[in-house]
């Protein structure tokens, strides 16, 4: 044998010794010697104490025992490499010093991980399978937004390590959140579930706590083991959850766990009104009456962003249904909601939230806050403008039909909403009613913290017989309804925008007759008072009804109101205050000979908006009436809307006193009043 020999077989032996030793070593030491030095430098590389005060051992078992289903068997090679397995009880990590006398931040009862040896080579960390029984979490923030789930670190180079996870099964979990800038307060417990009972699912979960105030309790089920490498096996998921009177359900799958990739599920939603998802999803909605929907929801999430698309839901939003679908997407400067929604059957009252407008008993059903005062009519709800800049909008909706009391035949409505940079348009905003139309634009910019508001508004051939089909033609009235409105505000409700406006507003009714039955019908009740005093209970044939009412500094002021009728020229003068909802209004009759001897005397419209009062002269006759008020005046024209203008080919028996009102309103910018001048701070 030569030398040469010699000495690669004494290599060989010592090598094979060495790894004989250090095997022995490895399957004798006893690896709880091991803790004091791991513990000391997990603490120091996470910020905070870190200890395991259990027992730490080390098994080996054979390569792809705990490898992920689905996943490639390991190589030739890979399979003589024994795999080691892990397992540590009783660790707890503390919280950083600001929550140190909470406590820990967490406890797990035994860790038990297997670790494909090869990527370490890579400087890959590769965990097949990961076990976890009886963690228990305490999540905390406080109101200076610190945290006690920010890991701090003395090394703030990124690691050239990577971590890769497989399969994870959780067992008897505890989970606590206290966060005192979101107002949350929950706690969860995780439990897996009799297989005898459960086939589907390995897990169940149940939780409670309040949520900014409001009562939280849930409960759910998952898959019993999640695999995070597994790109097609999909991950089960069942949920119901209330907040509030906010109630969620999800049924359907995750796939690619480890990416949230692809979510697939049915989802359900009711509350007392669409206003209040806003803190639970980030996405902004209108104040709704009750509403319940159930629709599709997929969702991607990728590197730059996420994609949601809510499709074909259903459901009822009052006594009103809706339909359509919603796409919500991130990335961008800001999150973006488009889709279409659709009502085959929309209760005009449901609309009433938008704005404020229904009961204060409705308000504390869907949970607001505000309350109408006893002695307004105009809405004061607040406008909060600060939620418009956390998303852009692009939504349309049709109406296909609109029911309301006295069933007013709108039949049908078309808006299409914008909402950007804070930017809230309506363009347009159309109805279709009563044989003709109304069109309108509306735009409000909340970038100011006085929103700036601005309205068009345009009404054509509305047939005033067919606003009340119910009542007897021959009692009825005849004729058409055209008009044109222009108006510019400033404030954050209603009551605010009208009391500070600035515009015209102009009517025109050609032909016809009104009634004292007509008008109770429409519940005109101030016009009613009117009519009665001047010509008794009889139908009065009309020539035209005509208005041009300027608006400066939310006070409507009577330029032209003209009622002409074969008896008798009525003219209206005084003016409207929207800022104090006060009414100061004089009624003239003007004979048009002997034929009238029901005509009486000069009238007077005056008081608040919510008590008007009616008087002969100056003998005071109170009389309370509710309703469209002041605009009473204008008969049917204000069950719709008294903005009216003539069309330039359009021809009027009394045209000749009405050059004025065949003008096109104007309106000046929001916050200037008519003359250019900025208007004076309410």
């Amino acid at each position: 044998m030569s030398r040469l020999t010699k000495i690669l077989l004494w290599l060989l032996a010592s090598l094979l010794i060495l790894i004989a030793a250090a095997v022995i070593f490895i399957l004798t030491f006893d690896w709880n010697r091991a803790k004091p030095w791991i513990n000391e430098r997990v603490s120091t590389a996470i910020g905070r104490e870190f200890a395991i005060d259990g027992n730490l051992s080390l098994h080996w078992q054979r390569a792809g025992t705990d490898a992920t289903p689905g996943a490639a068997p390991p190589g030739f090679w890979a399979r003589w490499v024994p795999w080691p397995r892990l397992q540590a009880e009783d660790i707890r990590v503390g919280n950083p010093p600001t929550f140190s006398s909470a406590g820990q931040m967490a406890t797990v009862r035994l860790v038990s991980f297997t670790l494909n040896p090869l990527p370490l080579l890579v400087h890959k960390i590769s965990l097949p399978s990961l076990e976890v029984q009886a963690p228990s979490v305490s999540l905390l923030r406080n109101r200076q937004a610190v945290n006690n789930w920010t890991f701090a670190s003395n090394n703030s180079a990124p690691s050239a390590w990577q971590l890769s996870l497989g399969r994870i099964s959780l067992s008897q979990g505890k989970l606590a959140l206290d966060d005192a800038v979101q107002k949350i307060n929950i706690k969860a417990d995780i439990d897996t579930l009799d297989p005898d009972k459960e086939k589907l699912y390995g897990l169940g979960w149940k939780l409670g706590g309040t949520f900014n105030g409001a009562p939280v309790s849930g409960q759910g089920k998952a898959g019993g083991v999640l695999s995070l490498q597994d790109q097609q096996q999909p991950y089960p998921l069942q949920a119901q959850v209330k907040v509030g009177k906010t109630s969620i359900g999800i049924q359907g799958t995750l796939t690619k766990p480890a990416e949230l990739a692809a979510l697939d599920l049915r989802l359900s939603v009711a509350g007392a009104s669409m206003g209040n998802l806003y803190p639970l999803t980030g996405i902004l909605l209108p104040e709704t009456p009750p509403f319940a929907t159930e629709g599709h929801l997929l969702g991607k999430i990728g590197e730059s962003g996420s994609q949601w698309h809510y499709q074909d839901f259903s459901g009822k939003v009052g006594d009103s249904d809706l339909n359509g679908s919603l796409d919500y997407v991130t990335g961008g400067a800001r999150p973006q909601l488009t889709g279409a929604l659709t009502s085959n059957v929309l209760r005009f009252d449901d609309l009433a939230p938008l704005i404020g407008a229904d009961s204060n008993a409705e308000k504390a059903q869907r949970g607001a806050e505000e309350r109408q005062p006893g002695n307004k009519v105009l809405p004061v709800k607040t406008f909060s403008t600060e939620a418009w800049g956390a998303l852009d909008a692009d939504v349309r909706f049709t109406g296909k039909r609109i029911v309301r009391q006295k069933d007013l035949p709108i039949t049908d409505l078309q808006a299409h909403l914008i909402l950007k940079d804070k930017v809230l348009s309506l363009d347009p905003l159309n109805f279709g009613m009563a044989g003709g139309n109304l069109r309108s634009t509306i735009r409000l910019d909340g970038q100011a913290a006085q929103m700036k508001s601005e309205l068009k508004l345009a009404a054509r051939n509305l047939k005033i017989q067919k606003l009340y089909p119910q009542l007897d033609a021959s009692r009825t009235s005849f004729g058409e309804i055209n008009g044109d409105a222009r108006l510019s505000a400033t404030g954050n409700s209603v009551a605010a925008m009208l009391g500070s406006a600035n515009g015209e507003v102009k009517t025109l009714v050609n032909k016809g007759a009104i009634s004292k039955f007509l008008l109770e019908a429409a519940g005109l009740n101030v016009g009613n008072v009117v009519i009665s005093k001047l010509f008794g209970d009889k139908e009065v044939k009309l020539n035209c009804l005509a208005g041009d009412l300027p608006v400066q500094d939310g006070v409507m002021q009577v330029k032209t109101l003209l009622l002409d009728t074969e008896d008798a020229l009525i003219v209206v003068d005084g003016d409207i205050d929207m800022k104090r909802e006060l009414l100061d209004l004089n009624v003239h009759p003007r004979s048009k000979g002997l034929r009238i001897i029901s005509l009486r005397s000069p009238l007077y419209v005056k008081g608040s908006f919510k008590d008007p009062d009616v008087g002969v002269n100056k003998g005071v006759l109170a009389l309370r009436a509710g309703g469209a008020v002041a605009l009473g005046l204008l008969a049917p024209v204000t069950a719709i809307l008294p903005l009216i203008n003539v069309d330039g080919d359009q021809k009027a028996d009394c045209d000749h006193l009405l050059e004025e009102v065949k003008k096109a309103p104007q309106a000046p910018p929001p916050g200037k009043s008519a003359s250019g001048k900025v208007a004076p701070k309410k």
